[in-house]
């Protein structure tokens, strides 16, 4: 259970409109912005030491696996979702079948179907038909966590995909940007993760994970191994032999240092206040949000909204949300409350 409460972690924020849009950006945490602050008045005052950033992307790393319930030795740091897409896209050989999500987002589509003169082939399916076309004949699953453009869970959940492609001998992969930060999840239960920071994550954008399962981690090749990849990233700077690290630090890719800085106490904040509470209060948001508008409950903190000139109308109640779709989407996060609800609401005529 976290040790700061809702109320105390919503002291942190700062926005000057009522924000409903972390689906697309984040909002940062003041300790976050204190961080960066520092980082960069100590990189104008010429006090920066580029191996002193070693500790910070270590705790990043740390924090993240204990968000996710693995250990840091199956984490790999870089900057974003497609490139560890396409790590795994250019490890599949001739032949092999992945199957994702028709309405799903590119970066999790686009690396796969880059390898189609390799012989590898994408099917793709509605993701309310997903688990049950895990099938003999699929060899990986690739899929989001939470749909981008309007929140839905793959059906059954991810413990129900995780069954049925152990069931077939089909691997899995998981983009979990629109999901770590809200709600639980274990990297663990899949071959491959991947995770952007700059959403739920409350993190500056450049920052992402990857997590691979140990017994997978031979099928890929390090593509952009480079010093931070090495076993001792300082001494492995200047020539041959290749000397990677064992774990998945030998998919890391050499960090934007600034990022790092802001996504470590972001990432503490998180765990502070507990991931089951951030679960239970976004889901709350979203299900009060549902009920004004005339919607189910759902189990999402994401919410879809078809109203007629909907971001125009929210825009000027000063309301800031996203059209994805065709339809406005409403995205709930620890920094909302029930007033953010209701002027939601009362902006959209409900």
């Amino acid at each position: 259970m976290g040790s700061l409460s809702l109320d105390a972690a919503r002291k942190e924020f700062e926005a000057e409109n009522v924000y409903v849009n972390t689906a697309s950006i984040g909002l940062p945490p003041r300790r976050a912005l204190d961080a960066v602050a520092g980082a960069l008045d100590t990189w104008r005052t010429g006090r920066a030491e580029a191996a002193a950033y070693d500790a910070v992307v270590t705790r990043a790393r740390q924090r993240f696996a204990e968000l996710v319930g693995t250990t840091p030795a199956r984490v790999s740091i870089g900057n974003q979702v497609s490139t560890f897409s396409a790590l795994i896209a250019s490890a599949l050989p001739k032949g092999f079948v992945v199957l994702g999500v028709e309405e799903d987002f590119t970066s999790v589509l686009f690396p796969f179907m880059a390898h189609a003169d390799r012989g590898v082939t994408v099917k793709t399916v509605p993701l309310a038909g997903l688990v049950e076309a895990i099938r003999p004949g699929v060899d990986l699953v690739a899929v989001s966590a939470v749909q981008s453009a309007d929140g839905r869970l793959v059906p059954g959940g991810l413990d129900a995909l995780a069954a049925a492609a152990a069931r077939h001998g089909c691997m899995t992969y998981i983009d979990a940007t629109q999901a770590v930060g809200w709600l639980p999840f274990n990297a663990d239960a899949f071959d491959f993760v991947s995770c952007a920071g700059y959403k739920w994550l409350l993190s500056p954008r450049g920052t992402a994970f990857g997590v691979v399962r140990p017994e997978r981690l031979a099928m890929l090749r390090p593509l952009y191994a480079g010093w931070y990849a090495g076993e001792d990233p300082w001494t492995s700077i200047y020539g041959p032999p290749l000397r990677l690290a064992a774990d998945a630090r030998r998919l890391d890719i050499s960090p934007a240092w600034l990022a790092w800085v802001g996504t470590v106490p972001a990432l503490e904040l998180l765990a502070e206040v507990g991931i089951d509470a951030i679960h239970r209060h976004d889901v709350a948001l979203a299900n009060a949000m549902r009920g004004r508008l005339g919607l189910p409950p759902s189990d999402s903190a994401i919410v879809m909204a078809n109203a007629t000139g909907g971001l125009e109308r929210l825009a000027a109640a000063g309301v800031k949300a996203a059209v994805r779709a065709g339809a406005v989407r409403l995205s709930f996060h620890l920094h909302n409350t029930e007033a953010d609800v209701d002027a939601v609401a009362r902006a959209l005529g409900h």
